[in-house]
This record gives C-alpha cells, structure tokens and sequence, in this order.
C-alpha cells in the first residue's frame, strides 16, 4: 500500500489551486502591508503594483485549477495578460506624475533617474512633456497659465454653491 493510494488529478489540481489561493493571498497581503506601512508615495505605488500584478494572477490561476472551465480559463487568462501590461504602465504614469507634482521624497532614497534625465538635454527634451508645454492641461504650478486661466481653472475646483437646496451649472 502507498501514501499515494487514491491520490487522483482532481485532488493534485486542487492543491496546486490552494498554493496558488495561498500565493495570491500572500502577495495580496504584502502589498497592502507595503501600501500602509512604506515611507512615501513612491515606495506605495511600487507595493500596489506587486500587489494587484501577483496577487490577482495567483488568485486568477487558483480559480482557473479548481473551476477547470474553459471559458473561465480564457477570462482569466485574458485578464492576467491585460494586468501584466496595464499595471506596470499605470504605476510608472502614477509615479512621474507624482515626481512631476513634486511629491517629497523618503530621506534615505539613493537616486532620482528622472530628474538626472532632465539634466541631460538629450532625455529632457524627449521625456518631459508637462513641463514643456507641450500638454494641453495646466501645469501644477500655474507659471505658464494665464491670470484668467489661473482664475477659471480655481473656480472649476470649488464645488458649486446651494440655493434652496438645488444645484446650478453655470
């Protein structure tokens, strides 16, 4: 008699399902971990990123070993595909963004490849579309708009006032 006495491929695709469940979980729980608890904005968005890219795809492939449908598979299979390259994408949009806001830095960061290449007039003028002008949306700083700009652009920002408990659109 073996241990492996009744051990069939539906029992073996259910535990690989659960280590890819607890993979997930893991990588789900890091991150969020990372999120709270990291030093700066930088180090957040780096966490969420891992965190939605290999916590989703274990959670995606535990499902696709215990479900085993095919429509199932190439849904999950799709989304792992979209979030492989839309995650990396948004993270690296978020995070020059965030550089570009000028959002502070954690104290012991070593290097800032973005500004370095802003140094360099060959990378400056190929990667630094905000603050060239070349956008049609308003700087954050408001040098380059005009006062009237300047004034419109405030008052979209302000929620608009009651009268009688009704809203208008001006």
């Amino acid at each position: 008699m073996s241990v492996f006495d009744g051990f069939t491929l539906r029992a073996f695709l259910d535990l690989v399902a659960a280590a890819t469940l607890a993979g997930g979980m893991f990588f789900m729980f890091v991150g969020a971990l990372g999120v709270v608890r990291l030093p700066d904005a930088y180090n957040r968005i780096h966490a969420a990123s891992i965190c939605v890219t290999l916590g989703l795809t274990g959670l995606l492939i535990a499902a696709c070993f215990h479900i085993r449908s095919l429509p199932i598979v190439a849904k999950a299979t799709a989304t792992i595909v979209f979030t492989f390259v839309a995650m990396p994408i948004g993270s690296h949009l978020l995070a020059k963004a965030a550089h570009h806001g000028k959002l502070p830095k954690w104290g012991r960061t070593l290097s800032d490849e973005l500004e370095d290449d802003k140094l360099d007039p060959a990378m400056a003028a190929t990667d630094d579309v905000i603050e060239s002008g070349h956008s049609s949306t308003p700087s954050r700083a408001g040098a380059s708009r005009s006062p009237v700009a300047a004034d419109s652009f405030e008052r979209r920002a302000q929620p608009p006032a009651a009268s009688d408990g009704v809203y208008t659109v001006a």
